[in-house]
């Protein structure tokens, strides 16, 4: 079932789960970037799902509705963070659990990255060359163009192809991971 906003506006609770099992994990970890807190990402994302439901007949139909969730989980932890702040005391994780959390970080940001590589190798061999050497050595189309023998055009092409490719195969496996979990 594809989601649709106007099914949420609809009131649809099944759609309203779907985008909650789609989003929840990657709302968490967003929060949880910024605020390093359990609780806090726990709550921003428990309340972010409350807002959207409550306003879903503001949601836009012009907005993708990841960018819009995002929007509303940036808002209330930007909101939960004052309100700690403003308290006067933090939550406080305690050492042991921030650095089970650190190394389960450090491990998906690894996994991830070793599925892009994966995801680089599959490109053609040319398309692999030029994006390699634009993202990871940094040189300027014309640069690349000049060490490959081919015109500035063909490196911007190619660079833009790759990107495409990579996003496709990286949304495949996102949906399957969420999927999963």
């Amino acid at each position: 079932m594809e989601i649709s906003i106007q099914q949420i506006q609809s009131g649809s609770i099944k759609c309203f789960e779907e985008v909650y099992h789609l989003y929840h994990t990657r709302l968490y970890y967003y929060v949880l970037k910024h605020t390093r807190s359990v609780y806090l990402s726990e709550e921003a994302v428990q309340l972010t799902f409350i807002k959207m439901w409550e306003n879903r007949r503001q949601l836009s139909p012009h907005f993708d509705l990841s960018v819009q969730l995002f929007r509303i989980a940036r808002s209330i932890t930007i909101d939960l963070l004052r309100k700690e702040r403003n308290s006067g005391h933090f939550v406080a994780v305690n050492a042991d659990e921030t650095m089970a959390l650190s190394v389960e970080t450090d491990i998906v940001h690894k996994d991830e990255l070793s599925r892009v590589e994966a995801l680089i190798e599959e490109l053609s061999p040319v398309r692999k060359k030029v994006f390699k050497l634009s993202r990871f050595e940094e040189l300027s189309h014309k640069e690349i163009a000049e060490q490959l023998s081919i015109s500035p055009k063909t490196v911007e092409n190619h660079i833009g192809r790759a990107l495409i490719q990579l996003k496709e195969k990286m949304v495949i496996l996102l949906v399957i991971f969420t999927k999963l979990f």
